[in-house]
């Protein structure tokens, strides 16, 4: 179960809007739930379908948490022109044992890739 602050789902939500029509990716930080919403850069070579967390700003972001007691809690991506539900794309990269939380054009979801089990979020 992921729990967020209304206000860090917001911020979330405002910067995906920012990334459209790219698609847009980020991490929520915390201990029990969401403190920090980190947006990262993307590069994957055709942001308009896909997403790639730029590996140097990753690994520096996943250091500075480590550092703050901080945990990785999700990984979070938008979907701009479809739905909030796990793409083939999505289940073949997905490498991290923390739930993928995806924005698309009905709302958001989070899963935990590959096997796609839905995990619950609760807006705060």
């Amino acid at each position: 179960m992921l729990y967020v602050p209304r206000g860090l789902l917001q911020a979330t939500e405002d910067h995906l809007k920012r990334e459209f029509p790219k698609e847009g990716v980020g991490l929520w930080a915390g201990r029990r739930e969401v403190e920090r919403v980190i947006p990262l850069p993307n590069v994957h070579p055709n942001p308009l379908s896909g997403y790639l967390a730029e590996p140097l700003a990753l690994l520096k972001v996943l250091r500075e948490l480590e550092r703050e007691g901080l945990e990785l809690l999700a990984i979070y991506h938008s979907h701009p022109r479809g739905p909030a539900f796990p793409s083939p794309a999505d289940l073949k990269e997905a490498r991290w044992r923390v739930p993928y939380v995806i924005f698309g054009t009905d709302g958001f979801r989070a899963f935990l890739l590959p096997e796609g089990r839905e995990v619950e979020i609760v807006v705060l």
